[in-house]
C-alpha cells in the first residue's frame, strides 16, 4: 500500500497523477465521496473502477457482496491475481470513509493483496488500519506532508518567479508563510498575474486558511468578469463537472469547452480520468464557491439542482438524481426514486445508502407512501417490526393505488411477523396478481403457512417467473426454499431434497447466502439429504440463519425440523430446540402448519405439547359459527369481532363457545389450528 496522507491543498492527487504517467499498469481510480460509507456501494464501486482491468468483476461483486464486506475485499484480490500484468487501485479522499466495515474489508485487501496489486490511499487523515504491522512486514510506502511541502526551489519554480519578478528574498517570505504548502503557493502566484504590487503582496500575504478563504472569495472571484463569475457559482452545487451537465444546467452550449479552458488554467480544478471528461473543483475552492453562491444567489439554487437532477436521471445516475432533487427542494420526486431503486440496493446489501437518503427526506415518510414502504420493509428485514407496521400504516393511508399490492405485500409480513397468519391471509386474498417477486413471494409465504399448497404452488411459480426477468436472486433463492417446504409437508421427500438443493445453490452464488429464510432449505436439507455429515453441517447451519428470522413461522418451523432431526440419533439437543419452536408458536393467535408439523413431531417423541388435531368434528359448525370461526385467525377481540359482524358481544360468546365444543378445543388458537386441519379456515 502507498499511503499519502496530507492536509488538502498539499498536492496529493497532483502527485498521484503524476506518478501514474510513469507507470505502464492498468489504473482503477475511485473518487470517494461521502455516500460511499456504504460497504456494498464502497465495494461495488471498487469493482467498477477496476473492471476495465479486470473484466467481470463487478458482477462478480455483486454476487458476493451479501456475503459481506470481507467476502467482496476477498473476490477482490483472487480476481486481481488471476489477471495478467500490474494493476493499480487509487482510492482518493479516504478519509471520507467512516464505516468500520469498510475500513476492516479495506485492510484485509490490503494485507492479503496479490503481489500484481497496488493499492494507493490518499487521504487527510490516517485511516485506522494497523499501519505498525504493516511497516514491519514491508507493506507500505508512507507519503507525509512533510514530503509534499515545496522547499524554496521548488517554490521557485512553482511561483515562476522570473516572470513575475519575485527575487529571492520575497520566493523565501511566501515559501516561510505558507510553510511550502503547494495550494497556498498556488494561490500565490494566481494572485500576482494581474500586475499586483508583487512586494506588497508577498508582505501581506500568509498561507493560512483565512487569508486562502479571502483570496478565494474576494479576489479570485472579483478578478474574473461577471459572465465567468456566474457560471463558477452556478456549477458549484455539482460535485462532478462534464460539458454536458454545464450546458444542461446552465443553460449553454459550450460546457465543454469552458471546462477545457478552466481546468487548463486553473491549477484548482482536477481531472477524475484519463479522457477529459470529467472533473472537480480542489474541495477549498468548491466549497468557497458554495458559500458564495448560497449569499449571492441563493433563489437560484434550487433550481440549478433540479436541473441537475433531471440530466442525472436521464442519464441513468440514480444517486446524485436523488441528492439533487433532495437539495432543490423536490422531496416527492426524491422519495419515489428512492423507492423505485430501493429494492435492487437493498437486495444489493446497500441497506446504509438507502437509510442515508431516506433521513435526508425528513418526515416525508410520514405522510409519503412510497417512501414509508421502504421505510416498512428496512424496519422487517432488521426486526423492528413496532416501526414495520407503523410504516405499514403510513402506507396504507395515503397510498393512491399505485403500489397497492407492495404495500399489501409489506402488510402480509407483518401479521406474519407477529404470527397473525389470518390477518395476512386476510390481505392476500385481496391482491391482484402479482407484477414483482416480492409481492409473489410475500403470497408464497402467507399460503404456505396456512398448508394451502395448491395456492403456494402458483405463487412459487410466478415468484420465479418475475425474479428470473428482473432479476432477484433473493427471489430466486426463496421460491424454491418454499417448494421444498411445500413438498416436505406433502410428504414428496425426493421433491423437497431437490427443491433444497437448488435454493442453497444458487443463494452461494448470488450473494443471498446469509439471508435468515434460507433456513428454511438448510432445514429440509437436514431431513432429506442420506449423508449424515451433510444433515449436521446443514441442521447447524439452518439454526443460525433461523435465529436471524424476522417472523416466528420460518423460525419455528426450522427449530421443529431440526429437533426432530436431533431427537432421532438421540441428541439432547434436540428435545430443546422443539422447546424452543413449542414457545415461539403458542405466541402465534394462528400457527398455521407450523403448529400442526410441532405437534406431530412432539407426539412422535414423547414430548409434552399440543394434541395432534382430530381426526372428525364432534358436531357440524353452523353457518354463523362459521362466520365467527373465520375471524379468529385474526387479532380482533371479540368485541371487534360483534362489530365487524354487526352482533352483540354476548352473541360471538355464544359462537365461540360452541366453537371450542364442536372442535373439542380448550381456547382460540387450538380452535384455529384444529379448524384449519379440517379445512374451515
Amino acid at each position: 500500500m502507498v499511503l499519502v496522507s496530507a492536509p488538502a491543498g498539499s498536492g496529493k492527487s497532483t502527485l498521484i497523477n503524476g506518478w501514474l504517467e510513469t507507470r505502464g499498469a492498468g489504473v482503477g481510480w475511485l473518487q470517494v465521496d461521502e455516500a460511499d460509507d456504504d460497504p456494498s456501494r464502497f465495494w461495488a464501486y471498487v469493482a467498477a473502477a477496476l473492471a476495465e482491468m479486470v473484466p467481470g468483476l463487478p458482477d462478480f461483486i455483486r454476487a458476493s457482496i451479501g456475503d459481506g464486506p470481507d467476502a467482496a475485499a476477498a473476490g477482490v484480490i483472487n480476481q486481481v491475481a488471476h489477471r495478467a500484468g500490474d494493476v493499480v487501485l487509487v482510492i482518493d479522499d479516504y478519509h471520507l470513509i467512516t464505516s468500520e466495515d469498510v475500513h476492516r474489508s479495506v485492510e484485509q485487501l490490503v494485507t492479503l493483496r496479490p503481489d500484481n496489486l497496488t493499492v494507493v490511499l490518499s487521504t487527510r487523515v490516517d485511516p485506522p488500519f494497523r499501519l505498525g504491522r504493516l511497516r514491519v512486514r514491508d507493506q507500505l510506502t508512507e507519503v507525509r506532508a512533510d514530503d509534499l511541502r515545496f522547499d524554496q526551489a521548488e517554490a521557485s519554480w512553482l511561483l515562476d518567479a522570473a516572470a513575475t519578478g519575485l527575487g529571492p528574498e520575497a520566493v523565501n517570505l511566501l515559501h516561510e508563510r505558507t510553510e511550502g504548502w503547494a495550494a497556498g503557493l498556488v494561490l500565490a502566484g494566481l494572485s500576482m498575474r494581474d500586475g499586483t504590487d508583487v512586494d506588497g503582496f508577498v508582505e501581506a500575504f500568509h498561507g493560512d486558511d483565512q487569508l486562502v478563504a479571502d483570496y478565494l472569495t474576494d479576489e479570485f472571484l472579483d478578478s474574473v468578469d461577471d459572465l465567468e463569475r456566474q457560471r463558477l457559482l452556478d456549477v458549484s452545487v455539482l460535485g462532478r463537472l462534464s460539458g454536458p451537465l454545464i450546458d444542461e444546467v446552465c443553460g449553454v452550449d459550450d460546457g465543454t469547452e469552458w471546462l477545457a479552458r478552466l481546468a487548463a488554467s486553473n491549477q484548482l480544478v482536477t481531472s477524475l480520468d484519463r479522457t477529459g471528461t470529467w472533473f472537480r473543483f480542489h474541495h477549498l475552492l468548491r466549497d468557497l464557491l458554495r458559500l458564495e453562491a448560497a449569499r449571492k444567489i441563493p433563489e437560484r439554487l434550487p433550481g440549478l439542482h433540479l436541473a441537475a437532477a433531471s440530466w442525472h436521471r436521464d442519464h441513468d445516475a440514480m444517486f446524485a438524481a436523488i441528492e439533487h432533487y433532495i437539495d432543490g427542494g423536490d422531496l416527492v420526486t426524491a422519495g419515489d426514486l428512492i423507492a423505485v431503486h430501493a429494492t435492487a440496493l437493498l437486495n444489493d446489501g446497500q441497506v446504509f445508502t438507502v437509510l442515508r437518503l431516506l433521513d435526508r427526506l425528513g418526515d416525508l415518510p410520514e405522510r409519503h407512501s412510497r417512501s414509508a414502504l421502504v421505510r416498512g420493509w428496512i424496519n422487517l428485514s432488521t426486526g423492528r417490526f413496532a416501526g414495520a407496521r407503523h410504516y405499514y400504516g403510513v402506507a396504507a393511508e395515503h397510498d393512491d393505488g399505485t403500489d397497492a399490492n407492495l404495500t399489501a405485500s409489506l402488510g402480509i409480513m407483518v401479521h406474519l411477523a407477529e404470527g397473525a397468519l389470518g390477518d395476512a391471509l386476510s390481505i392476500a386474498g385481496r391482491m391482484v396478481e402479482p407484477t414483482e417477486s416480492t409481492q409473489a413471494i410475500g403470497l408464497v409465504a402467507a399460503h404456505t403457512w396456512a398448508g394451502m399448497f395448491d395456492e403456494a404452488r402458483r405463487y412459487v411459480a410466478i415468484a420465479r417467473e418475475l425474479g428470473g426477468s428482473e432479476p432477484s436472486d433473493y427471489a430466486l433463492t426463496m421460491a424454491p426454499g418454499f417448494a421444498a417446504v411445500i413438498e416436505l409437508e406433502s410428504g414428496n421427500r425426493s421433491v423437497a431434497a431437490e427443491h433444497a438443493a437448488a435454493s442453497v445453490e444458487h443463494a452461494h452464488g448470488h450473494g443471498v447466502a446469509e439471508s435468515p429464510q434460507l433456513s428454511m432449505a438448510h432445514a429440509v436439507e437436514a431431513r432429506t439429504v442420506p449423508d449424515p455429515d451433510r444433515r449436521a453441517a446443514a441442521a447447524d447451519r439452518a439454526v443460525e440463519l433461523a435465529r436471524r428470522a424476522p417472523e416466528p413461522f420460518t423460525l419455528g418451523y426450522v427449530l421443529a425440523l431440526v429437533g426432530d432431526a436431533a431427537c432421532e440419533r438421540d441428541d439432547p439437543a434436540g428435545a430443546q430446540l422443539l422447546r424452543e419452536a413449542r414457545q415461539m408458536i403458542d405466541r402465534c393467535p394462528d400457527p398455521g402448519i407450523v403448529g400442526a408439523a410441532l405437534a406431530r413431531i412432539e407426539a412422535r417423541h414423547g414430548l409434552a405439547g399440543r394434541a395432534a388435531a382430530p381426526t372428525g368434528l364432534v358436531e357440524e359448525i353452523t353457518e354463523r359459527e362459521l362466520a365467527v370461526l373465520r375471524y379468529l385467525p385474526s387479532q380482533l377481540s371479540q368485541r371487534e369481532i360483534a362489530n365487524e359482524l354487526y352482533v352483540s358481544l354476548n352473541t360471538v360468546k355464544t359462537h365461540c363457545k360452541a366453537i371450542y365444543r364442536k372442535l373439542d378445543v380448550d381456547g382460540r388458537q387450538a380452535a384455529v389450528h384444529t379448524a384449519r386441519h379440517h379445512g374451515l379456515l
